[in-house]
């Protein structure tokens, strides 16, 4: 199902280090609640800082929940008693994390790979591209809107809808927090927020746009493109 391909985009967005040192790759099968991993994340970003551990992308799902990111406004929380909210010190508004939902958190030090934001962001928008273009699914990145998008057409109607929202934090110039992709979320429990602050757009996913996509599927993508953009990785276990 993997198509092996590269966009000149990724390609032209890649931000290895230049020691060529491999970053750990894991991936916790049963979901983890959001505290714990909230809390073994920052661990782990400050461990990086100090020079006792290396750099971390963890793979992850979470019980259904919402998150509050630095920028959420009250009014964008529709339904307060639907699942969980916690606050959140990553980027952006809110968002909705559950079952079906490939979270990815990215502890990376970027005083190894260029003390750049932007290109940090933009590297990010590519691995996410790159993964998607693996099923052969245009991913789109808009000015004003965070995350990646997708084109949808039909007779006489035309949409974009998110596929998968990056939201970040940065610590002594270690990355944490991440990106999380749609493969086969419930899409109802988006209803319950305003998914990004954002009203004039939907949400979908790799299985609603009618892919027979695994999560094994989509951890391989995303591990093939986070080669591609970042360099290589090493497999190692969940830090909880």
């Amino acid at each position: 199902m993997l198509n092996r391909s590269l966009t000149a985009d990724t390609q032209s967005t890649r931000l290895p280090r230049p020691d060529g040192l491999a970053a750990q790759w894991a991936v916790s099968r049963a979901p983890v609640a959001y505290p714990e991993a909230v809390a073994a994340m920052e661990a782990r970003a400050a461990a990086i800082a100090e020079g006792r551990a290396g750099e971390l992308v963890w793979l992850l799902e979470h019980p259904a929940l919402y998150t509050a990111g630095v920028s959420s406004k009250p009014g964008d929380l529709l339904d307060a008693g639907r699942f969980p909210v916690f606050e959140s010190g990553r980027g952006g508004q809110y968002t909705y994390h559950g079952p079906g939902q490939r979270v990815a958190y990215v502890m990376l030090d970027l005083t190894a790979r260029g003390r750049d934001v932007r290109a940090f962001v933009a590297a990010l928008e590519a691995w996410v591209i790159g993964a998607l273009e693996r099923f052969n699914v245009t991913g789109e990145v808009r000015p004003g809107r965070v995350g990646v998008w997708v084109e949808r057409k039909g007779a006489g109607w035309a949409r974009e809808d998110k596929i998968a929202a990056i939201g970040v934090k940065l610590r002594k110039w270690v990355s944490f927090h991440g990106i999380s992709l749609n493969v086969e979320p419930d899409l109802s429990h988006f209803s319950g927020i305003v998914p990004c602050g954002i009203t004039e757009h939907g949400v979908t996913s790799l299985v609603d746009l009618g892919l027979p996509v695994s999560m094994d599927d989509a951890d391989a993508a995303l591990k093939a493109s986070f080669e591609d953009v970042f360099g290589p990785v090493t497999s190692a276990a969940p830090p909880i």
